[in-house]
């Protein structure tokens, strides 16, 4: 990893950010305001035809306000410190981690179970982010490890099977693995990207 941010390198990351952001959002006030929570049908349901289709679609939906808000401060974060390495290993990190975490929900959550929200991509990037310092062995990528430890360790409760009713801990769990996956392939992937 390394670190050498320009005034326009930020710009960017603040778009890329901000656009993610304001379109999770806006998704949710058209939802929540307009079609009565219908767009929600498209999350993830195990092990269905439909529900195949909730890989793409469910880390955009959000099931209340509540749940939107508590996903938005950790995705800029995580997200943001996932991003400093480019826009280029962010984007690859970001597909990888969300079709893993999406993947592994479909197939292993319960069936007859509805899951939405971003918190297999938050949780993704912080197995991500802690992760990589293992497997790229620099000094960078150690110092952001320790920052979200400090700043998001608690996550880690998140894997652990819930009781509470509407938390996918599947989301959590497979996001968490999937970016720990991602961080040790990450550079077969750019290399194979590159190649295309």
């Amino acid at each position: 990893m390394s670190l050498s941010l320009t005034f326009s390198d930020l710009q960017l990351q603040a778009q890329i950010i901000g656009g993610f952001i304001m379109l999770i959002w806006g998704l949710e006030v058209l939802d929540q305001l307009l079609l009565r929570h219908r767009l929600n049908r498209f999350g993830i349901i195990p092990r269905t035809l439909n529900g195949l289709r909730g890989i793409v679609f469910a880390p955009l939906l959000h099931g209340t306000w509540k749940h939107l808000v508590a996903n938005t401060l950790p995705l800029a974060v995580l997200g943001w410190f996932t991003l400093l390495n480019g826009v280029i290993e962010f984007a690859i990190a970001t597909a990888a981690i969300w079709l893993l975490s999406g993947l592994g929900v479909w197939l292993f959550a319960p069936s007859r179970s509805l899951h939405i929200g971003a918190s297999g991509i938050i949780f993704g990037y912080f197995g991500f982010l802690l992760s990589r310092s293992y497997f790229e062995q620099d000094l960078l990528s150690a110092l952001v490890s320790v920052m979200v430890a400090l700043l998001y360790g608690p996550l880690i409760w998140g894997i652990l099977p819930a009781r509470k009713q509407g938390i996918s801990w599947q989301g959590h769990l497979f996001g968490f693995l999937g970016g720990i996956a991602t961080a040790r392939y990450l550079p077969e992937l750019t290399q194979w990207l590159n190649m295309l």
